[in-house]
């Protein structure tokens, strides 16, 4: 195989940066003839990229647009309003009618909403393009297209980026594309690219900034490397004192910024992804601090903070906060919008009259403990204990297509798929293992990524909680089986045996990943199928 294909490569460094296990203290490389020589500085701190460019773009394009295909065709089926689309998007009509949400029971007035606007708003635009249902129940162009655009649209990008990711993770094309064909074959993945509701919007927000979070990890790793090899040879101005015992300044980091505005609206379609800018601002510390570890800087840890600190608080601190109040926009500036004038006119008042919703919508969400037939629990949803019925209805023999005489069902149920989900659980183990015996950084941000979007949902046993709200821990499952793909591939001078075996594991596995989202593809595209058929897909009461 050649060095584009699919492997797991031996880390630069670990995830603080320390030096990788290629020779003594990650130092020197051992040549075939037995003689050793020296890794440099720029070999420890940055890996180069696949030399396949054009495929690199063209495997993982083809990938979305197969995964566009999936997601768009018969997108307006069911017809009409299901499970939490009479909500959201109610909300977008009003937006995209008044720039703030319209009470839908008076069709005057603002409604209470709990989550921030920015995914309502991409959910508006789309109903502007191609149709919506006005406040009076009147239908304009197709409203179904127009509520659902928006969220195909989002699912299918997130395929794209998370190959590309995954591409630029692990040096590979072959397990970029891996990584994407995983996500656009989960089941929960492709039931939320086809409604209308916000949870697809704040993954997609999360796997950009993800891809932001690598690059900008690579960008910085380069532009170090660059300086130091200036310093080494002796360019006028380099080599200061400070820059030995801090490392040089890397100065404006581009993908920092993205990844801020890009966390920063994904806070806008919903809270919690707070939990993910805690955990990327942790890890992107350690990082920084790792990198100029590697570099040989004498105080690593201090020339992060001097160095480091003030491009780390405009990414995980100043920007988010910036581009969230920005996706609040329609509230300021229209007089409707809900608490809009508690505590009078002006600008100050309408400052604090916004303050106050949000303490409204935080004690609303820390008093949610209603009773719902779906319920669950986390734990639950990393073995599909308790997947929602979105949609279900039993045409009789005759009707809506139904060709079988004991009768029909149709269904739209949020149900992972089971290669995906149970077998990500078990990569999260695999990561933790990586992680501990390689110090891989990849199994850092894995472990990093997903606990950021799981585990604080622990915290909260009495709250009402549903399996979608697994689906941001989705792409860090994923990118955990990429890595167990190619620890199963190996290194590119294992031997022939050991790297057939290898690509058939995981070409066996990928075959079982098809299978399941082709078998129970019915049940997530509100296909028409007998109910025999329907009571065989599911394998355990949970289900049902």
């Amino acid at each position: 195989m050649t060095a584009t294909t699919a492997q797991l490569p031996r880390p630069e460094t670990g995830p603080s940066g320390s030096p990788g296990p290629a020779g003594p203290a990650g130092r020197a490389r051992v040549t075939p003839d037995g003689s050793a020589t020296p890794v440099t500085a720029r070999e420890r701190l940055y890996r180069p990229m696949p030399t396949d460019r054009f495929v690199g773009w063209l495997a993982p394009v083809l990938l979305a647009v197969a995964a566009g295909v999936l997601r768009f065709w018969r997108l307006t089926e069911p017809r009409g309003m299901y499970f939490d689309e009479i909500y959201y998007v109610k909300d977008a009509w009003g937006l995209m009618t008044a720039g703030y949400e319209i009470d839908s029971n008076t069709c005057n007035g603002p409604a209470y909403v709990v989550h921030p606007p920015f995914g309502k708003w991409l959910m508006a635009a789309s109903q502007w393009l191609f149709g919506y249902v006005d406040c009076g129940g009147a239908a304009h162009g197709s409203p179904e297209l127009g509520w659902r655009f928006s969220s195909a649209l989002a699912g299918t990008l997130a395929v794209l980026v998370l190959a590309r990711t995954a591409r630029r993770m692990f040096r590979s094309t072959v397990l970029g594309c891996f990584a994407g064909l995983l996500l656009a074959l989960d089941g929960l993945e492709f039931v939320q690219s086809r409604i209308g509701i916000l949870d697809i919007f704040l993954m997609t927000g999360i796997v950009v900034a993800l891809a932001c979070l690598v690059l900008d990890r690579d960008h910085g790793r380069r532009r170090l490397a660059d300086r130091l090899d200036r310093v080494a040879a002796g360019a006028a101005g380099t080599g200061s004192a400070a820059d030995a015992r801090y490392g040089p300044r890397l100065g404006l980091r581009p993908w920092r910024v993205a990844m801020g505005v890009a966390l920063g609206a994904s806070l806008g379609v919903k809270w919690s992804a707070l939990y993910t800018v805690i955990g990327f601002a942790a890890l992107a510390l350690a990082w920084d601090i790792g990198a100029r570890r590697t570099a040989g800087v004498r105080s690593p840890v201090l020339g992060a903070l001097r160095r480091d600190l003030p491009g780390w608080l405009v990414g995980f601190v100043i920007l988010p906060i910036v581009t969230f109040l920005a996706t609040w926009t329609g509230w300021f500036v229209t007089d409707g919008g809900w608490n809009r004038h508690e505590h009078g006119d002006g600008f100050v008042n309408a400052w604090w009259s916004w303050w106050d919703y949000q303490r409204e919508v935080l004690r609303f969400h820390e008093g949610l403990s209603d009773s719902h037939p779906f319920r669950s629990t986390p734990m639950s949803w990393l073995v599909l204990g308790r997947p929602i019925a979105y949609f279900y209805s039993s045409p009789a023999f005759g009707a809506e297509g139904c060709t079988a005489p004991g009768g029909c069902s149709r269904e739209v149920i949020a149900l992972g798929n089971p290669a995906i989900w149970w077998g990500g659980t078990a990569a999260l183990v695999g990561s933790l293992a990586l992680w501990v015996r390689r110090r891989d950084w990849r199994a850092a941000l894995v472990l990093v990524g997903f606990g950021s979007a799981f585990l604080p949902w622990l915290l909260l046993p009495s709250r009402t909680m549903f399996f979608f709200y697994a689906l941001p821990s989705l792409p860090f499952l994923v990118l955990g089986l990429t890595a167990m793909a190619g620890l199963a591939l190996g290194p590119r001078d294992a031997s022939e045996a050991r790297r057939l075996g290898g690509a058939l594991s995981v070409g066996v596995y990928t075959v079982i990943v098809v299978l399941l989202f082709a078998y129970f593809y019915p049940i997530l595209a509100a296909e028409v199928i007998p109910y025999s058929s329907w009571r065989m897909r599911m394998w355990f009461p949970g289900w049902i």
